[in-house]
């Protein structure tokens, strides 16, 4: 049975190293004391929604405030903005699609974490091996793929032909 899943950070414990849960958690706090709106994303937000795997990094999803633009089309980060926390790469993206997700994530000890439909548009986005696999996994774990489909359609339809290719892959795995 499908079922909505709510992130929970925890089940990252034992399997990713302290130090990057460490840093995520100091990460996010940092951004929060700068005003920057965030939420995880990547292999750590995979982890919170049931298919943790190890990582070396942190990556967060930011609002455009996160970001400076100056003349002739040149965007930096806002001072202070984390971007290497005790030795942990920080990551941090801004996508217009999904940027409403920073507004009202959900959040797991303390850490706010993208909505399950965002974070596989980002993964679909990417379409790496590894972002191909965390989507299947998901879907193995039980992600509602209505849920995920129905999102897919008001925000990127033109992703629906590949997350029905993932889709039937962890199907043809359970």
């Amino acid at each position: 049975m499908k079922r909505v899943h709510l992130p929970d950070f925890k089940l990252l414990n034992g399997v990713v190293s302290d130090r990057i849960l460490d840093a995520t958690a100091r990460a996010s706090k940092e951004l929060d004391r700068l005003g920057i709106r965030h939420a995880l994303i990547g292999a750590l937000a995979v982890g919170a929604y049931g298919y943790p795997r190890a990582t070396k990094d942190a990556d967060f999803l930011v609002g455009e405030e996160g970001f400076e633009r100056h003349g002739g089309g040149i965007v930096t980060f806002k001072p202070g903005m984390p971007i290497l926390v005790n030795g942990v790469v920080v990551d941090v993206m801004a996508d217009e699609v999904v940027e409403e997700q920073v507004e009202e994530p959900y959040e797991s000890e303390g850490i706010p974490i993208v909505d399950p439909g965002a974070l596989v548009y980002l993964k679909l986005k990417a379409w790496r091996r590894k972002d191909q696999e965390d989507v299947v996994q998901l879907l193995k774990k039980g992600l509602d793929d209505k849920m995920v489909r129905k999102y897919l359609e008001e925000v990127a339809p033109d992703l629906l032909e590949k997350f029905d290719i993932l889709v039937g892959r962890a199907d043809d795995a359970e």
